[in-house]
């Protein structure tokens, strides 16, 4: 389908192509919620297995389960992709062949992915298999899309803060297939930005553990606790003919956690309305109260929003108080449906029987038991019809069926039974054969993952590097002479007046430019007129999204290029994926421990050894919601900050990027492994970064000092006296 094919009538709503078919895609936490997805209407379901999803507390499927599930989706016409978003160890991915082969082999229809390592091992081993890029990897902007299009992903599933006008920009920029969420949950945080269930918990949000801290009562300061960061639920129904017009291509149904009669209610009223606006356009779109009363009754928590599509955010998409808890009656109906057949039986004495059967453009031809002459009592043609439609709990309903006789025979109604039986199997085999697909060659078996890099060579000297925020901080780092590298963040590296500084008092160092962690189209157009000094005057980059490193390769950036550590390397494939696209050093992942990190191998890596750790970055601001917007009000320096306490008192950081309007949420306790230098100096990181936030230029000076002293003059360090945390260097994450 080409993007003008896809396109409605211009000048505003109207009405789109009579053949467009938009694909409504369920969630199947299990197998009945899948067959009341697919009795429901939905084009196709997505559905986790035993290992790799986002959700490991659904009702996930077993492989003989899932593989009965590809079937009976291929039966009904239906497409199945499977959830593998989850951030994958180097001894996870060592399984993940043999996990998804059976799948690949059965006919799946696409995989769901987050993580790169995962993407390039699927691309050389599976290539078949069609890719889609999870909302996990907080795709924002044509950019990204245009990305992952040239990684072969065909299919992108962006980040939920999108305004529809961005989304209709990917389309028609990039073709790609744009799959959104129209129904359901909305995370406060963006997708795969979040570690704050993982850091405060030990239960990853990139691992399907996610605990809901978020959704528990928070306080700003001075103000009742509250659940400043539970947003309601999506719901879309009224929208639905802008969001078609935008040219997404699937509706995507949040809910793999919810009850069959929750997936069968709101797949069918989404159907229902997308059909009804496909045949009618604008002019005959309205949508009925029953219809919504149902779709808001199906699920009662925390109220309905419509989300970021029409809006950037709002106190108004927050639940402060969670709803009386309210269940409909559960559905006890069997969720059954029957492809429509035709056949023609054949019965001609002497002969034997001839079925034939058709559906669609398929046919299958099946013979039986011979037809006797009738010594007494003959077979007609009624009877024959009768016994042969019943088809009962099989997959199929004869919609038109015709018996031709020649002469007067008989045949047992056994043998006809069978006879149908027989022609019903093959007609199966016939329609699931189209999807079924060979093993492929690539993957050898026995294959081995490197690990490690070996033992520590005399000659290794640790690396400092420091991230800074203010300029007081920058200050700090400029008084000492052991840190190499300045990753300069973007609020203050964009001041003429802070480079001119630099300018004068340039040393033996290099001065990167910290880009923001959201890259939307907006933000786009602003750094186009700062391009030019960026290549002149710094170093290098680091970036935090793939927005940031397709503007930069579309300019034909060819100064270093780093990757922070939310664009997660978690294995040894990762690790190669980054090198692949000219990057030159990655930032080693906060949820792996000390043994993951050396198996992993990170003297390639930056490793992060002291600051506070992001754990959310938000679209919805905290300081709108509390009070109001105060862009216009805000100038330089601390002003910057807001602070958060959860139910323990414990006072989270809150940076708000009014420049790109989202909030950073910082963890409450900052990382420290100073006391750790020897066991670190075993990883043999190929940078160790200090990073600086809410920092005074004496605070960040004395950071310095103690880690001169542990990592450069190897002087053992005792644990700081106020609160701090390992993060996950010890823990990890399961």
């Amino acid at each position: 389908m080409t993007d003008r094919e896809n396109s409605l009538s211009p000048g505003g709503l109207g009405r789109p192509r009579a053949d467009r078919r938009i694909e409504i895609l369920a969630p199947a936490g299990s197998e009945e919620s899948l067959r009341a997805a697919v009795c429901a209407g939905a084009d196709a379901v997505y559905i986790g297995g035993t290992r790799f999803g986002a959700r490991a507390y659904a009702k996930n499927l077993t492989e003989d389960e899932l593989l009965r599930a590809i079937d009976y989706v291929h039966i009904h016409g239906r497409r199945i992709y499977l959830t593998v978003n989850t951030l994958l160890k180097d001894s996870e991915l060592e399984g993940l062949y043999e996990y998804l082969l059976p799948y690949y082999l059965q006919g799946l229809d696409g995989v769901i992915v987050q993580d790169m390592g995962v993407l390039k091992y699927l691309r050389e081993y599976l290539p078949e298999l069609p890719i889609h890029g999870s909302t996990q990897m907080t795709i924002t902007g044509a950019d990204g899309v245009e990305f992952l299009k040239s990684q072969k992903v065909v299919r992108v599933v962006p980040a939920r803060e999108l305004s529809l006008s961005e989304i209709r920009r990917m389309k028609e920029k990039t073709g790609m297939e744009i799959e959104c969420f129209v129904h359901g949950a909305l995370c406060y945080c963006y997708s795969g930005q979040c570690l704050l269930s993982s850091m405060i918990g030990g239960r990853s949000g990139n691992r399907g553990q996610c605990a809901q801290p978020c959704r528990l009562p928070w306080q700003a300061e001075g103000r009742e606790p509250l659940n400043l960061m539970s947003l309601k639920d999506l719901c879309t129904i009224n929208i639905l003919p802008e969001l078609i017009e935008a040219g997404i291509d699937s509706f995507k149904i949040e809910g793999r956690m919810k009850q069959p009669d929750y997936v069968y209610t709101v797949t069918g009223i989404y159907r229902k309305y997308v059909d009804l606006y496909l045949e009618k356009g604008v002019e005959g779109y309205k949508v009925e109260k029953a219809d919504r009363d149902r779709l808001y009754g199906a699920y009662k928590r925390r109220g309905y929003t419509e989300g970021y599509y029409r809006r950037h955010n709002g106190k108004e998409m927050v639940s402060f108080q969670r709803m009386p808890g309210e269940k409909p009656e559960p559905d006890l109906q069997e969720f059954k449906i029957q492809e429509k057949i035709n056949g023609n039986l054949i019965l001609s004495v002497g002969e034997r029987a001839k079925l034939v059967l058709a559906h669609n453009d398929l046919q299958v031809v099946c013979e039986g038991e011979t037809v006797e002459p009738a010594l007494r009592q003959p077979l007609n043609a009624e009877r024959a019809e009768k016994q042969m439609r019943k088809t009962g709990g099989t997959q199929f309903q004869f919609e038109r069926f015709s018996v031709k006789m020649d002469g007067k025979g008989f045949l047992p109604v056994q043998a006809l039974n069978e006879l149908r039986r027989e022609g019903l199997l093959r007609l199966t085999e016939a329609i699931l054969n189209r999807y079924r697909r060979g093993e492929p060659k690539a993957y050898t078996q026995g294959h081995t993952f490197r690990t490690g890099e070996g033992g520590i060579p005399s000659e290794y000297k640790p690396y400092l590097s420091c991230v800074v925020q203010t300029f007081r901080q920058l200050e700090a780092v400029l008084d000492c002479e052991n840190i190499e590298t300045v990753y300069i963040d973007d609020e203050l590296g964009l001041q003429s007046e802070v480079r001119r500084y630099l300018s004068g008092s340039r040393k033996a160092r290099r001065y990167f430019l910290a880009m923001p962690y959201i890259f939307r189209m907006t933000d786009r157009k602003a750094w186009e007129a700062f391009y030019a000094e960026l290549q002149s005057f710094y170093d290098g980059v680091l970036i935090r999204n793939w927005e940031s490193y397709q503007w930069l390769s579309s300019h034909g950036y060819e100064k270093e290029i780093c990757s922070d550590a939310n664009l997660y390397v978690f294995n040894g494939y990762g690790k190669t994926f980054m090198k692949e696209k000219g990057i030159g050093k990655y930032t080693a992942p906060a949820e792996l421990n000390v043994r993951e990190l050396k198996r992993l191998g990170i003297r390639d890596a930056s490793l992060q050894v002291y600051g506070y750790q992001p754990v959310m970055v938000t679209a919805n601001c905290i300081q709108k919601t509390v009070g109001r917007c105060r862009l216009g009000e805000r100038s330089q320096g601390e002003r910057e900050y807001l602070y958060l306490r959860d139910r323990y008192q414990k006072r989270f950081a809150v940076r708000k990027r009014c420049r790109y309007c989202y909030n950073v949420i910082y963890n409450s306790a900052p990382l420290f492994l100073g006391d750790l230098a020897e066991e670190i100096r075993e990883l043999m990181p190929g940078e160790l970064r200090l990073d600086f936030t809410v920092e005074t230029k004496e605070q960040a000076r004395e950071i310095i000092r103690l880690y001169e002293e542990a990592f450069l003059r190897r002087q053992k360090q005792a644990p700081p006296q106020t609160e701090y945390t390992r993060g996950h260097f010890k823990r990890g994450v399961k």
